[in-house]
């Protein structure tokens, strides 16, 4: 099992390690994990890289951006299909066994995702994709790993759960403050505060709506751990 994360607080979902960047990581004989950073190229890199080194299944694993204003930061979308440029497919037997292990207590959407080239920082941004695509939710790099899983001929499974709502998004002068791996950049951070381009209030938000999306996605990673590779202990880490 590959999985990717682009960002660190989605790996620390799955394992307790501080893994290093762009580097293929064994959780045992039967999952490898991928810290690639935001965006599609480095996603596909990531989707290659577990290919090359044995992956037979590959997982998309991290946050999203809701689309359908009826989701919340904290629902999980097991989307049935991806937009990127086409319509790419989910293998729907491996998402209804995980489905079946998850607590009744989690929101579970189903519907397509959409994948973005840019972070989507407007309700009006979020409202046109859908309307274009149909789509429930949005992600940048589930697309480029369900392409490179569909080249392949491999099982594709994305695992997202909802960090933003339709109505709130990160600010644009924002990601200039964050670096590839998803982490604050508190150099570029200070000056944004000082100046009151970005309030504390914007950043407490996000971070509770963070922490809703991590706390799903640990409880996936908890119930589920048997469709992941990772049971039944998270022991054996080893550098792959």
């Amino acid at each position: 099992m590959g999985i990717v994360t682009a960002m660190r607080v989605e790996a620390r979902c799955v394992t307790p390690l501080r893994l290093p960047f762009n580097k293929r990581i064994s959780l045992g004989e039967s999952a490898a994990i991928w810290l690639c950073g935001i965006g599609a190229e480095a996603a596909r890199e990531a989707a290659e890289g577990l290919k090359a080194d044995g992956a037979t299944a590959l997982m998309s694993f991290g946050l999203a951006g809701a689309l359908d204003s009826s989701l919340r930061p904290g629902d999980l979308v097991l989307p049935e299909s991806i937009y990127s440029d086409c319509l790419l497919p989910i293998d729907l037997g491996w998402r209804t066994r995980l489905r079946q292990l998850l607590p009744a207590r989690l929101r579970v959407a189903g519907g397509m995702l959409a994948a973005s080239t840019q972070v989507l920082t407007s309700a009006t941004a979020k409202q046109e994709l859908a309307q274009a695509t149909g789509a429930c939710a949005v992600d940048m790099e589930s697309g480029a790993v369900a392409e490179a899983a569909a080249r392949a001929g491999l099982p594709f499974l994305t695992v997202r759960a909802i960090s933003d709502p339709v109505e709130f998004s990160p600010p644009s002068i924002l990601l200039g403050a964050v670096r590839r791996d998803g982490s604050p950049d508190l150099r570029r951070l200070l000056p944004l505060l000082l100046r009151r381009s970005v309030t504390f209030g914007t950043l407490l938000r996000l971070g509770v709506d963070s922490r809703a999306a991590c706390s799903t996605l640990s409880t996936v990673v908890r119930h589920a751990d048997t469709q992941m590779g990772l049971a039944p202990i998270h022991s054996a880490h080893t550098v792959g």
